[in-house]
């Protein structure tokens, strides 16, 4: 376990490939019941005779993937225990500035009511007694009372899974491990008992003093001393991205009462409990349901709000279809917000954000940004803002700021759509940076000038529209053509290479080299090594062009020196 979230270390989250316990791989929300469904009917086709439990917290119950399985798994009827595990609470990212917050929607708060009523505890239990007692003819009426208790005292948590077609069974003490192995093995050895929920409230960090003080501070930790719970963390002199997007998000709102906020159960990380903090009534937490939100805010534009849409490049994908059909079809002006763009570190495959260019790029309608630094950030919140015919998109990284200097007022100024700029003015070789990784390509140039060779660095600003006025000038008065991006094949260098090839950009003497994330999964670590294990620092970007350039050996062997 020391080695948990380290490089060549442990996974943060349940991997199959790590060990035969994880049964499969998580690290997004609510997919526990349709995973397990599909165990279950897997194991009946195949005539097998294992259990198949899934267990979901509250907080992942309020996605529409939970609602999906539970439905399908009630018309199929087949043997399935599923565990909801109700802690009252969704994880870290969910916390207001004042504290933890509990899951958002209907459902939560009929779970409430369903484990603080101790009539219905009482009245289930008469249920099962009376059961138990009379069988034969009578066994339906007993069954129907059991039925009437559940939707009369339970309210509508119970009555809604049994509608579904889950016998539900709770609530049930999780810290009284006697009461779950006696409900469990009663389940167990019932011949058929079809789909059945059983409800166990649990509280987070329960045993663990500093976790039970502070359970919005221990979901996801950095090492930390176990007897006071306090974390390492590393100060910074600057903020992180995500706090500078909620800082410049707040300034244009203060000024623009038609801007509101949304995000799926992410308050803290996406910096948005800062923007909730000081709008209350323009700030929507839909819960963990990036499909609704995006649809959300494609409705909310309908009405001429201004919706800023803030999600993580990962979640993102999980509203693709939404993103296409709802929002870039209709040219509603939904901002998407896209957090974690890039290598993410610690969480791994499961929360890097490779693909958000590639996906969001291709739509038609769509304006796709990204920032090189904190104020570009700022500039962009405010161009997406000032676009109100279409919809648009900007990505930043995990990770703090450069220490660039911040507009005043953390106001940022639009941008002139479609336009990049030059950064630093050379001859024979040109590097053209999409997002923060700009900075890799400015050092890059600097390595090169140590050994006599002039770079022109761009930061493209754009990916759609693509400045192609700069590409032609960078194209047509340099040897040597990168561009570098931290993310998939299809992204940014693919809209390149697009422009020049269909310009003849590529036909003359110009050496054109694309460096993106490799085409496979990069496991978790510190995202200094994930930018090592991509080949995406500034070493690798000056080495790209002392080979385009024939002069990779000598080259290498002065820059190691």
């Amino acid at each position: 376990m020391h080695s948990i979230r380290q490089t060549c270390g442990l996974a943060g989250f349940p991997k199959r490939e790590e060990s035969i316990h994880d049964a499969f791989g998580a690290g997004h929300s609510s997919t526990s019941i349709s995973a397990g469904l599909g165990m279950a009917v897997g194991r009946d086709l195949l005539g097998k005779k294992n259990h198949v439990i899934a267990v979901i917290g509250d907080g992942a119950m309020t996605a529409g993937m939970a609602y999906e399985a539970m439905n399908n798994a009630g018309y199929l009827d087949t043997n399935l225990i599923i565990i909801l595990n109700d802690n009252e609470q969704v994880s870290l990212p969910t916390a207001t500035v004042d504290g933890p917050a509990p899951p958002v929607g209907a459902l939560s708060k009929a779970l409430t009511k369903l484990h603080s009523s101790r009539e219905f505890r009482q009245l289930r239990e008469a249920a099962k007694g009376l059961t138990n007692q009379i069988g034969g003819q009578t066994h339906e009426i007993a069954a129907k009372f059991d039925w009437y208790v559940r939707g009369l005292m339970g309210g509508s948590g119970a009555s809604l899974f049994e509608e579904l077609g889950l016998y539900y069974i709770g609530p049930v003490n999780g810290h009284n491990v006697e009461d779950l192995v006696y409900v469990l093995n009663e389940i167990k050895s019932m011949p058929a008992p079809g789909p059945v929920l059983i409800h166990v409230i649990t509280e987070k960090g329960k045993g663990y003093a500093p976790a039970e003080i502070a359970p919005d501070k221990m979901h996801g930790v950095v090492k930390f001393d176990p007897k006071s719970g306090k974390q390492m963390k590393g100060k910074s002199e600057t903020l992180s991205y995500t706090q500078y997007f909620a800082e410049s998000l707040i300034a244009e709102a203060e000024q623009d009462d038609k801007i509101v906020g949304i995000h799926a159960a992410m308050g803290g990380g996406t910096g948005l409990n800062l923007f909730q903090k000081r709008f209350p009534d323009r700030c929507f937490d839909v819960g963990i349901a990036e499909q609704h939100a995006v649809t959300f805010a494609a409705g909310l534009a309908c009405e001429g709000l201004k919706p800023f849409c803030a999600i993580y490049s990962s979640f993102l994908q999980r509203g693709f279809d939404q993103v296409a059909h709802d929002v870039d079809l209709q040219k509603l002006p939904v901002r998407f917000a896209i957090d974690r763009a890039g290598l993410v570190g610690a969480d791994g495959p499961t929360h890097c954000g490779a693909f958000d260019v590639t996906f969001m790029s291709c739509l038609p309608n769509m304006v796709v940004m990204a920032p090189s630094n904190e104020t570009e950030l700022m500039h962009m919140v405010a161009t997406a803002a000032a676009i109100d015919d279409r919809p648009s998109c900007f990505r930043y990284p995990r990770g703090n700021g450069i220490g660039s200097i911040l507009p005043s007022d953390n106001k940022g100024k639009p941008l002139e759509i479609g336009k990049g700029r030059v950064l630093r003015e050379g001859s024979r070789v040109a590097i053209l940076g999409y997002g923060t990784i700009v900075q890799s390509c400015l050092k890059a140039a600097e390595l090169l000038q140590m050994l006599g060779i002039s770079a022109t660095v761009a930061d493209a600003r754009f990916c759609k529209p693509i400045d192609g006025d700069l590409l032609r000038q960078l194209a047509q008065e340099h040897e040597i053509l990168i561009t570098a991006e931290e993310g998939s094949i299809g992204g940014f260098g693919t809209h390149v290479s697009h422009f020049l090839g269909l310009n003849g950009l590529l036909e003359g003497k110009l050496k054109w080299r694309p460096m993106i994330l490799p085409d496979r999964y990069i496991d978790h670590g510190s995202q200094n090594d994930q930018i090592e294990e991509a080949g995406l620092t500034s070493k690798h970007i000056a080495a790209t062009a002392l080979s385009l350039l024939g002069q990779y050996r000598e080259g290498i062997h002065r820059l190691n020196l």
